[in-house]
C-alpha cells in the first residue's frame, strides 16, 4: 500500500524520476531497506519506557531487549523482501527493462548488519534519553519521517546536482547502504567504498556510544521512569 501510494503521488503527481525502473521496483527496494531500520528504531527508542515494569521486578542484562527487537524485526524485514523479490523476478524474466543485478548483491547481509546497527544505536541512545526528557518519544517519529525525505528512498541520489546538498546526503549514513541495496539488485545507484566505510565507521562509533549511555542510565532509570 505504501508503495501504491508513492507510485500516485511521488511518480504520478510530482513526476519524480526512478532512473528509467519501474515505479513498484524502485520504490520497494528503498522501502525494504528503510521500514527495518524505521521499526527497529522506532521500538528500541521506547525500551526503557515500555519494559519498565519488567525491569523493576527482575535483573537481566538490559541490553537483550533491545537487541532482541533487532532480530526479531527480521522476520518483517524477510517477508518484505520476499514482496520485492517477487516484484524484481516478474520484471526481471518477463519484461524488458534494462535490470541488472551485478556482484555487489553479495553485501547485502553487510548492508543488513550496518542498517540493524545503525537502528540499535540510535534506538539505545534515544531511550537512554528518554528515561528523563519523554518529550524527545514524540519528536522521534516526526524526526525519522523527515530523515527519509533526507535519504534517497522516494527519489535516486542521481538527480541531486548541487555538491552542497550531495555531501550532506553523503553524511547521512543511511544513503549509502540505500544505494549499494539498489545498485546491487537492480543496476542502477552510486556505489562507493568510501561511503560504505563511512556508514560501517559511523554505526560502529555510535553503537559503542549508545551501549555505553544505555548501561550508565539503567543503573539509575527507575528514579527518572
Amino acid at each position: 500500500m505504501t508503495t501504491i501510494m508513492y507510485m500516485v503521488v511521488f511518480g504520478g503527481i510530482a513526476k519524480i524520476s526512478t532512473d528509467g525502473l519501474p515505479q513498484p521496483l524502485f520504490y520497494l527496494a528503498g522501502i525494504t531497506i528503510w521500514q527495518y531500520f524505521s521499526d527497529c528504531l522506532l521500538k528500541t527508542s521506547n525500551t526503557f519506557l515500555t519494559n519498565a515494569h519488567i525491569f523493576g521486578k527482575v535483573y537481566f542484562p538490559r541490553l537483550l531487549v533491545p537487541f532482541s527487537i533487532v532480530t526479531s524485526n527480521l522476520v518483517r524485514f524477510l517477508i518484505q523482501l520476499s514482496l520485492f523479490v517477487f516484484v524484481f523476478l516478474y520484471y526481471f524474466l518477463f519484461t524488458d527493462v534494462p535490470i541488472t543485478p551485478n556482484w555487489y548483491l553479495l553485501l547485502f547481509p553487510v548492508l543488513v548488519i550496518n542498517i540493524a546497527g545503525l537502528a540499535l544505536g540510535f534506538g539505545v541512545l534515544f531511550s537512554s534519553l528518554t528515561t528523563k526528557y519523554r518529550d524527545l518519544t514524540m519528536l522521534l517519529g516526526f524526526f525519522i519521517h523527515l530523515w527519509m525525505y533526507a535519504t534517497p528512498i522516494i527519489y535516486p541520489l542521481s538527480t541531486i546536482k548541487n555538491e552542497t546538498l550531495r555531501l550532506l546526503m553523503s553524511l547521512n549514513p543511511i544513503t549509502s547502504s540505500v544505494e549499494t541495496f539498489k545498485y546491487g539488485t537492480l543496476g542502477v545507484g552510486e556505489f562507493s567504498w568510501v561511503g560504505l566505510l563511512y556508514s560501517f565507521g559511523f554505526m560502529i562509533v555510535l553503537l559503542s556510544i549508545g551501549v555505553v549511555v544505555f548501561n550508565k542510565v539503567q543503573k539509575s532509570f527507575m528514579d527518572t521512569v
